[in-house]
């Protein structure tokens, strides 16, 4: 064991923990059990990268301009410097993720996370170096991890460059669930199927238009998703504490933001107003909007599929995959889990819309207390929707089975729609009617009625008339 103590006391750690004191400290202030997101955690290790190469760039450029001259500032020896450059890029690979004890849910605006990022690399330095974690002499977590920095810059801006690798992985997550959408509407071009309005029969369509639907929507999603960047782009890395990058070296502030850019090859870019980029939190309710509007779709999507589907009429009009046996009591149930998984993800997405606004607009004056419990619910549903369309591509959609409606669209009155243009809506309405009254077909009730020649008829009721956008006036002359 070993003692570690700040202005408030001493506490008892583990004598191997890479963790320090302010690290315990948060984890017994703070007893909510979810953990810190990973991807978080490895981009503070990038950010962190960026500040020690940054560091030592700027001990290289001083000793270029004053050479024989004393410097103006005492810089770390290259061996510290290498050595927290080594821990931190370690971190960046998620190495040490165990050692991360502050939980998701704190208090604090983040200096929890700061501080158990900075006592991580310290003792992985110390370690390095031949040294025991908690020698804080040789490396110390404020004066060597956290140089030229502050909780208030650091933190924020490695939750952007989480955010752009998540959404990445989202854009193509979505993109791929898109192409199995698009391959279904080309494998049912004029499959005939009824269509639907309040839960009633309409008039018909094909499984090509209801697959086309879903493609354009995941379309736009995967569009709007691909900005998403463009929106979080800016980061306040070098504004220190408020953005006015007070007690920091203006060569640092300059050079730290294109430092991460190469290290991450995200688009990052310095704050034109570091005091903005700091206290201001608006980009995340924007990019979370795009995460909610996808959400909706994904929604609309699964809730068709999970009717058409279902047993509550006599005949499905789908086949979803067989996942998973669906009851403890009744034998070969069989329920629709996929659609049921998706459902439930996406409304802790808008669960989430509805904290993320809220706590944005909770900042105060120059900062957001709250951002840890922000970026934890923006990285959440983030993963959920990439989890959402992973298993919507794999457990359902590749094994998707439409069943064909020919037979049972000619039954459905709401076809006699297609001969208003040619006969008029009441003798439309007549045939309907009868269809009705005697459970007739089209075809059956044309019969009796005698509106419509019968070749006429076959022509109108083929899938590819049935289908087309519109008529021209020659249709209507040909038809004559």
């Amino acid at each position: 064991m070993r003692k570690e103590s700040d202005f408030l006391g001493e506490l008892t750690l583990p004598s191997d923990a890479l963790y320090g004191i302010h690290s315990l400290r948060a984890q017994e202030n703070f007893p909510n059990q979810k953990p810190f997101q990973l991807e978080w955690f490895k981009a503070m290790g990038k950010v962190k990268l960026a500040c020690y190469r940054t560091y030592a760039r700027f001990k290289e450029a001083a000793g270029e301009k004053y050479q024989q001259q004393k410097l103006p500032i005492t810089f770390f020896d290259s061996s510290i410097i290498n050595a927290l450059e080594e821990a931190a890029f370690e971190i960046a690979q998620g190495d040490y993720y165990k050692q991360f004890i502050v939980p998701a849910v704190q208090g604090g605006a983040g200096t929890s996370v700061n501080m158990n990022i900075n006592e991580i690399i310290s003792n992985v330095a110390l370690m390095k170096l031949g040294c025991k974690p908690g020698d804080y002499q040789k490396v110390d977590p404020f004066e060597h991890a956290n140089v030229f920095q502050s909780t208030n810059d650091t933190v924020p801006t490695a939750l952007k460059v989480a955010t752009m690798v998540m959404l990445d992985q989202l854009e193509e997550n979505i993109n791929a669930h898109r192409n199995q959408v698009e391959k279904l509407e080309r494998e049912c071009r004029d499959v005939l199927r009824h269509g639907f309005t309040q839960m009633q029969k309409a008039v018909p369509s094909t499984y090509d238009k209801l697959f086309s639907s879903y493609n354009n929507a995941l379309s736009r999603d995967w569009w709007r998703v691909s900005k998403c960047a463009e929106r979080i782009k800016e980061v306040n890395l070098g504004g220190g504490a408020t953005g006015t990058g007070l007690s920091i070296p203006r060569f640092f502030i300059m050079h730290v933001v294109n430092e991460l850019q190469v290290i991450t090859g995200l688009p990052v870019t310095r704050g034109e107003n570091l005091s903005d980029t700091t206290s201001n939190l608006d980009s995340y309710v924007e990019v979370h909007a795009t995460l909610k509007a996808h959400a909706v779709n994904l929604e609309k999507m699964v809730n068709d599929l999970r009717l058409l589907a279902s047993d509550l009429s006599a005949t499905s009009h789908l086949e979803i995959p067989q996942r998973q046996v669906g009851s403890s009591i009744m034998p070969g149930k069989i329920n629709p889990v996929i659609p049921e998984f998706v459902i439930s993800s996406v409304h802790k997405v808008y669960a989430n819309d509805v904290l993320i606004s809220n706590l944005c607009g909770q900042g105060c004056l120059e900062l957001n207390a709250y951002l840890p419990v922000i970026g934890d619910a923006l990285l959440e549903s983030i993963q959920l929707l990439i989890d959402a369309n992973a298993t919507l591509l794999s457990n359902l959609m590749k094994g998707l089975e439409v069943i064909s409606m020919d037979d049972g669209i000619y039954d459905n009155p709401a076809i006699s729609t297609a001969l208003i243009p040619y006969i008029g809506y009441h003798q439309s309405t007549s045939i309907a009617k009868l269809m009705k009254k005697e459970g007739l077909s089209i075809f059956e009730a044309n019969k009796k009625l005698k509106l419509i020649k019968d070749e006429a008829l076959q022509e109108l009721m083929k899938p590819e008339s049935l289908k087309r956008q519109g008529y021209s006036l020659n249709d209507i002359v040909n038809f004559s």
